[in-house]
C-alpha cells in the first residue's frame, strides 16, 4: 500500500488495523501508556491533534510503515 493519505484519513487506517489486530482500546492505551480517551479520540475525532499516536498505531497493528508528513508551501 504506496499511497499518498491526507493526515485526516490516518484516524480510519489506525481504528481498522487495531480491530484487524484484535486490539482493545483498552489494551492499545496499554500498549503507547496513554488513556483510553486518547485512543478514542485518535480514532475518532480529526480535530484532535493526535498525528503521532495514529501514526505509532498503524505502525504495531500493521505491517506497513508511515513515512513523512507532507505539507507543501505555494506563494498566494
Amino acid at each position: 500500500m504506496s499511497k499518498a493519505f491526507r493526515e485526516k484519513d490516518l484516524l480510519a487506517l489506525a481504528k481498522r488495523f487495531r480491530k484487524q489486530a484484535k486490539v482493545s482500546r483498552a489494551q492499545a492505551a496499554r500498549d503507547f501508556k496513554v488513556s483510553q480517551t486518547s485512543i478514542f479520540n485518535a480514532e475518532e475525532s480529526p480535530e484532535q491533534a493526535l498525528f503521532k499516536l495514529r501514526i505509532r498505531m498503524i505502525e504495531k497493528y500493521s505491517p506497513y510503515k508511515v513515512t513523512g508528513a507532507f505539507y507543501y508551501l505555494s506563494r498566494k
